[in-house]
């Protein structure tokens, strides 16, 4: 069974191009700067444990959340179901497709066949809209072709696999609410919801603060690296190309302002798009250092990208406090 009637999103972040597929199924057609902020998807984070093999440094909310925030917004109705069984997981969502309906899918993109360098991470995204006796039909992002395929089995593995960020065998579907939302006034309180989240993190690890923290621990991290082009060479990539559409998703935030104000003619929105326009050249910039950092090792190069780290703290937090002022609920 193959949804032929659906119409992918294309996108280049797993969970916005997961949700805008099935978003676009019931007639919402919105870009993906749109869906990343109304999803009220910016932040930062830099985790670092003794169990992993170097620090994770993200740009995004927690999984699930994005979601969870567009479907609340834009007054939809969200069905969000987990099971430890594999079986009744695939039952589930099979009985789904066959009733007309693209599921949303949390997966470890380490199983998944297209993929042509896998790693194993537990929060990856894709919509499927059919399956035949041997494979499963997907649509991912653009990078990774969009309408895509892979087989029953590796499906399976992705969606019952452990480790961080893991869910058991997570999928979703979205339906349309009872009542019509005002877009304008959807992206005045998405933005206040972000920027008052931003600007109060609960661990110094988050947001603005945790920005400082990579800064302040990124000597330490660097002298004690096992493998200094892996660690961040990686990362380099992981803030530029992994699936955040470029300067650790500042470039979709940067974006979402500017059709805000083009929405609302609110020149707070202007003025913050702006500031975004320098905020993701400097992370565009602090990814290439880290980059050259892992190829060549340079210690000077710390000081650089120390001093940028600290002026993107400052911009970010001067920028969610303007945000945070919008006028709405």
């Amino acid at each position: 069974m193959i949804l032929t009637n659906l119409s992918p999103f294309e996108g280049v972040h797993c969970e916005t191009t997961t949700t805008g597929t099935l978003l676009k199924h019931i007639g919402i057609d919105l870009s993906e700067p749109m869906l990343f902020g109304i999803g009220e998807g910016l932040s930062f984070i830099f985790w670092n444990m003794k169990s992993m093999d170097f620090p994770f440094i993200g740009g995004r909310t927690k999984p699930d959340q994005i979601t969870t925030n567009i479907t609340k917004n834009l007054s939809l109705n969200l069905n969000i179901q987990e099971t430890a069984s594999k079986s009744k997981a695939w039952m589930s969502v099979r009985d789904l497709i066959d009733s007309g309906i693209p599921v949303g899918l949390k997966l470890d993109c380490f199983h998944l066949e297209y993929f042509s360098k896998p790693i194993h991470f537990a929060g990856h995204y894709a919509a499927l809209y059919g399956y035949d006796k041997t494979n499963a039909y997907l649509v991912d992002t653009k990078q990774q072709g969009t309408k895509v395929k892979t087989s029953l089995k590796s499906l399976e593995l992705a969606r019952n696999e452990k480790g961080p960020m893991a869910s058991k065998n997570l999928f979703y579907t979205i339906a349309a609410g009872k009542k019509q939302t005002n877009l304008g006034k959807v992206v005045v309180l998405a933005a206040k919801n972000n920027a008052r989240e931003y600007l109060n993190p609960p661990i110094t690890n988050v947001s603005y603060k945790g920005i400082g923290k990579l800064a302040s621990h990124l000597e330490k991290w660097f002298h004690s690296s096992k493998d200094i082009q892996r660690d961040f060479g990686t990362t380099a990539m992981m803030m530029e190309k992994a699936g955040t559409g470029g300067a650790i998703f500042r470039n979709l935030y940067r974006d979402f302002l500017l059709e805000s104000y083009e929405l609302t003619n609110d020149p707070i929105f202007k003025r913050t798009h702006l500031q975004f326009q320098k905020i993701a050249a400097h992370w565009t910039e602090i990814a290439t250092l880290f980059d050259t950092l892992g190829k060549k090792g340079e210690v000077r190069l710390l000081g650089e990208i120390k001093d940028l780290l600290h002026l993107v703290s400052e911009l970010e937090f001067s920028s969610m406090n303007e945000l945070s002022k919008l006028k709405g609920k």
